[in-house]
């Protein structure tokens, strides 16, 4: 399940007791279009192990301003609010899930 952050949940989200991914996307983007979908699929493949949750770009400039978003889909993985990696760009399913269960690792 992919849960949807503003401005006002993203900070209590980020320092929750499991680790979460964050997509930061825009409705514009195409890549991010086709992300979208892969990454609710994998969500599901990490249930319990890593939260999932997306947040708009356009709707909210200032939190991805503040965490430095210069390309998207950018997906940042956070634990106890600090930023362990970040993936920018387009994945397949798979490569996807190899690059989170590889961050997942370092944890």
């Amino acid at each position: 399940m992919v849960h949807e952050l503003t401005n006002a949940t993203f900070e209590n989200e980020i320092n929750g007791k499991i680790p979460i991914i964050v997509d930061f996307w825009a409705s514009w983007c195409g890549p991010c279009k086709m992300l979208a979908p892969i990454f609710d699929q994998v969500s599901k493949d990490f249930d319990g192990k890593l939260k999932f949750a997306k947040i708009s770009t356009e709707d909210y400039p200032d939190t991805a301003s503040e965490q430095g978003i210069t390309g998207i889909p950018c997906l940042i993985i956070f634990n106890k609010g600090e930023e362990v990696d970040r993936i920018v760009g387009f994945r397949q399913k798979e490569q996807l899930k190899k690059d989170i269960q590889d961050i997942l690792n370092q944890i």
